[in-house]
């Protein structure tokens, strides 16, 4: 039989799309990651809200509510839903670094005779890492995931490895039982965009919760978005527009946390040991244009960076013994600055 003749002519490739229609696009897949989300998840807006500015921001988020809330199914469903890997690590007094980054073993050749080592991947392999009650495992266990979270990729061994992209680490803090808990440092904490509170559910939404956790639940999330679709979206959150006057108002809320700086409010001053660092600057305008483009908007606006002061500064305040003699917590202090430094 004669093959069909191929011809020579090759098609024309297609332009890529514009931002603008990746923006169009984004919008309309957010719309349906919270569609299979809402599947298992009941309530929690403002955390879902988070969780994918923080994916698309190419940033690390720190979950803080008491246990039961769905902290866990929330992020192994957006894992399902987004087609990424994902893997869990229950932090433990006992858990070692290796036991996060891998190990080197011994193997010997059954030709030769000959020994070398071979290095075997951790579960920080992965594209979402949970890391579960983070705070339970001492603070050598805790920096293992340091050089992953600031650089995509882990050194063991004098080797480097990278890691596949695209790579985020959700991790999850019980504020209440704290026996046998190791404070995260605060280079740690600063590693992540947001301290994402998650609150108990109303009294409407926890009837449906006991409602459909006590039926037959649906096993499966149908995914919306490819791992490479998700990295042209997080490359497409820098190039989105922002005035110079939103830069200066998110540098502007970041400088008055700090209790040197002269525009600094009365609750700051009086309460904060140290305030944020530049890096919670570069989070807010980052997350501002991430928000911005999730609800089809073009460029990211003023109120899209004092939505995100409070889950930016909450984990990067460090207060002082005054403040916690008198009960004055990190989010009366954010209030403050808000109040303080109006657009």
């Amino acid at each position: 039989m004669n093959e069909p003749v191929r011809s020579t002519q090759s098609a024309a490739p297609s332009s890529p799309p514009s931002d603008v229609v990746r923006v169009q696009q984004l919008a309309s897949a957010r719309d349906e990651i919270v569609a299979r989300l809402r599947q298992r998840i009941i309530g929690q807006e403002d955390v879902i809200e988070l969780l994918l500015i923080a994916l698309f921001a190419r940033g690390h988020g720190l979950f803080v509510g008491v246990p039961g809330l769905a902290k866990t199914l929330l992020i192994t469903t957006l894992a399902d839903a987004l087609s990424l890997h994902s893997n869990r690590i229950q932090f433990t007094p006992d858990l070692m670094p290796s036991d996060v980054t891998g190990t080197d073993v011994l193997e010997e050749d059954s030709s030769t005779g000959r020994r070398h080592f071979r290095f075997i991947p951790g579960p920080v392999f992965t594209n979402i890492l949970l890391a579960d009650e983070i705070n339970r495992a001492p603070p050598k266990t805790q920096a293992a995931l340091l050089q992953s979270m600031a650089e995509g990729q882990v050194t063991a061994s004098g080797n480097t490895y990278a890691l596949e992209q695209p790579y985020l680490v959700f991790a999850t803090q019980n504020p209440i039982e704290q026996e046998g808990t190791y404070p995260l440092p605060e280079a740690q904490l600063d590693r992540f965009l947001f301290q994402i509170d998650v609150r108990y559910p109303s009294q409407h939404e926890e009837i449906e919760i006991v409602k459909r956790t006590t039926a037959p639940m649906p096993t499966t999330v149908t995914p919306v978005l490819s791992a490479r679709d998700i990295i042209g979206f997080q490359d497409l959150v820098p190039r989105v527009p922002v005035a110079d006057h939103v830069v200066q108002h998110a540098v502007a809320l970041v400088r008055a946390s700090r209790p040197e700086d002269r525009k600094a409010p009365d609750i700051v001053r009086k309460n904060v040991a140290f305030g944020a660092g530049p890096r919670a600057s570069q989070g807010l305008v980052l997350g501002a244009k991430a928000r911005a483009i999730l609800h089809g908007r073009y460029a990211a606006e003023i109120e899209d960076v004092r939505a995100l002061v409070q889950p930016i500064l909450t984990h990067r305040l460090v207060m002082n013994f005054r403040a916690e003699a008198e009960g004055v917590t990190p989010a009366d202090v954010i209030e403050g600055i808000r109040q303080s430094i109006e657009p």
